[in-house]
């Protein structure tokens, strides 16, 4: 069986209390350790009436207790979101851990406690030295992000050969797609031969210098003349087009996410793939408004983030 350290998100949200109504269901899957000490779970035991589980497996020392606060954002909840995090990432350098699962952060916490990065992948990509990709979704459809969590207006001059054509083939090797993987173009209707942009242009050279260094049909459509290369984003989800691809590659957040949650909201983690260690997360927020209310929660993407673990 597996061990698995489990970093718990920001302690004013929901992150915790899946923790504690699912792990009689993890520990058929794996091993847990939580990144959480016993003064701070008791604490949110205690404000979600929920019993702690004789065998659940903490670690002292994560960070200074604070008070609970549902639904807030604090920078103590931040700072010690982050350190079980790092706790987590610590267990999985030195192979006490086959692997970490992540619960929900807030980011504006995190900045206010001064964390210097926007989210697990960022500091994963610090903490390794490593190109990390992000990629979300499950079995029926993942997709993975060529830029993430960066402003709109810097997407277009983020689209370079170089940088892309690695992206593809890190993707390549650690997802390790069964079937042609999708990547979308940029602007709508993929630029319309240059008409509404130019930037296809670079993603169809990245596109080719992958594909003569995997094969031919890596990035490739499926010969079809009604669809472009790279896929015009618009039509790259519809039915007779998604039956062919279980993996997308979106040039930014919202193009690739947008469609995935509509379609896969509840059952989608976050995966981070080109890593040394494997680390997946739930696909969804602290949902702050829902937190401590004694509200029942969808434990799907939680439950995936582990079975993912478990398969790979």
């Amino acid at each position: 069986m597996q061990k698995v350290a489990i970093s718990i998100g920001d302690l004013n949200g929901i992150g915790i209390q899946l923790a504690l109504e699912n792990h009689h269901i993890l520990s058929k899957e794996v091993e847990a350790v939580y990144c959480i000490d016993k003064n701070m779970l008791e604490q949110a035991a205690k404000k979600l009436d929920l019993n702690i589980p004789n065998d659940l497996q903490t670690i002292e020392d994560i960070a200074p207790s604070f008070n609970i606060q549902p639904g807030i954002v604090s920078k103590e909840s931040g700072a010690y979101a982050y350190a079980s995090f790092v706790k987590a990432v610590e267990l999985a350098k030195e192979n006490i851990v086959d692997a970490i699962c992540t619960l929900p952060i807030h980011k504006k916490a995190w900045e206010l406690a001064g964390i210097k990065y926007k989210g697990h992948t960022d500091a994963l990509r610090d903490f390794f030295g490593a190109e990390a990709i992000m990629m979300l979704g499950c079995p029926e459809m993942y997709v993975a992000l060529f830029t993430e969590h960066i402003p709109l207006r810097e997407v277009a001059p983020s689209i370079n050969e170089k940088d892309l054509t690695r992206f593809l083939l890190d993707f390549y090797k650690t997802a390790k797609p069964q079937n042609t993987v999708a990547v979308l173009g940029l602007n709508p209707h993929a630029g319309d031969n240059g008409v509404l942009g130019n930037e296809e242009t670079i993603i169809q050279k990245a596109i080719d210098s992958a594909n003569q260094k995997i094969n031919p049909n890596y990035c490739r459509g499926e010969g079809t003349p009604t669809y472009s290369d790279p896929l015009v984003p618009d039509v790259a989800f519809t039915p007779n087009v998604r039956k062919n691809y279980t993996h997308y590659i979106a040039m930014y957040h919202d193009q690739g996410l947008a469609p995935l949650k509509a379609l896969h909201f509840d059952e989608g983690i976050n995966v981070s793939l080109n890593l040394p260690i494997l680390r997946t997360s739930v696909d969804h927020g602290t949902a702050f408004d829902i937190a401590y209310k004694g509200m029942k929660l969808n434990n799907l993407s939680y439950i995936n983030a582990i079975k993912y673990i478990v398969k790979n």
